[in-house]
C-alpha cells in the first residue's frame, strides 16, 4: 500500500498565492523524481461544531488560514529515495528565502496506508 507524508501548516491568507507559487515549483520537483501525487489544500470549512477544528488544533491567528497537504509514495522506502533527490536538487535552493509561513509552525507526518478505496 502507498505511503504518505501529511502536512498541517497555518498561512497569512494574504501570502496565498506566494505559498500557491512556491508549492507548485516544489511540486513539479517531487513528481519529476517519483512521487506518486502531491496535493495542497487551502482551508474552506473549517468550523465544524462538536469537533476539534484545524483552527484550533494548529492555534491560527486571526488572518491566517490552513494548508492540508500530502505527498504520496509507493512506499516508505520510494518516500526516501524521492526525498534524498529532492532535498539534493539545487532548485529548491532558489525557493523564497522568505517563506509565505513559518515552518516552526508546521505539523508533518509520515504516514501507513490502512485502508485505500481509491481506483
Amino acid at each position: 500500500m502507498a505511503y504518505v507524508d501529511g502536512f498541517v501548516l497555518p498561512v497569512p491568507k494574504k501570502n496565498i498565492d506566494a505559498y500557491k507559487r512556491m508549492a507548485r515549483k516544489a511540486g513539479k520537483i517531487w513528481m519529476e523524481y517519483g512521487a506518486l501525487d502531491f496535493k495542497e489544500c487551502v482551508g474552506d470549512d473549517l468550523n465544524i461544531k462538536g469537533m476539534l477544528s484545524f483552527t484550533k488544533g494548529i492555534k491560527v491567528k486571526p488572518g491566517e488560514t490552513v494548508m492540508f497537504s500530502w505527498i504520496t509514495y509507493k512506499s516508505r522506502a520510494h518516500r526516501d529515495k524521492v526525498n534524498a533527490k529532492v532535498m539534493a536538487d539545487p532548485r529548491l535552493g532558489k525557493m523564497p528565502s522568505s517563506m509565505p509561513f513559518d515552518p516552526k509552525r508546521m505539523m508533518y507526518g509520515g504516514f501507513k496506508t490502512l485502508v485505500d478505496l481509491g481506483k
